[in-house]
């Protein structure tokens, strides 16, 4: 029994190393991943608040990545698969995007917070 059990740990360790899915023929940067990832949720976030203007300007989210970077969306899914499955860099990447939104967000003005004390 205990040989089971060993045998079964050590399965596991091995099997949490490496990256389950297998490199794209085309493997992008980090850095590029990363921007990708950021230009997704800024589209993602314009379309849910504001689809009027993307559509004035005729601006379709998926078109707009795939003529950016030069890719195709096979090219993206791969990509994004292959990060996802590796889930330190997926977590890495996600906490740099966070980062730069946040950075994108208006902060408040102070006499704005004065006055909800009141």
């Amino acid at each position: 029994m205990k040989k089971i059990i060993y045998l079964g740990v050590i399965l596991a360790i091995f099997a949490c190393n490496e990256n389950p899915v297998k490199e794209p023929k085309v493997l992008l940067d980090e850095e590029t991943m990363e921007n990708i990832l950021f230009d997704v949720a800024v589209l993602q976030a314009a379309k849910a608040n504001s689809p009027e203007v993307l559509q004035a300007n005729n601006i379709d989210s998926k078109d707009y990545i795939y003529k950016k970077y030069k890719i195709d969306s096979a090219t993206y899914h791969q990509n994004n698969r292959y990060y996802a499955g590796d889930v330190r860099k997926h977590k890495h990447l996600h906490k740099r995007v966070l980062a730069r939104l946040e950075a994108l967000a208006p902060k408040p003005k102070v006499e704005n917070l004065e006055n909800l004390n009141k």
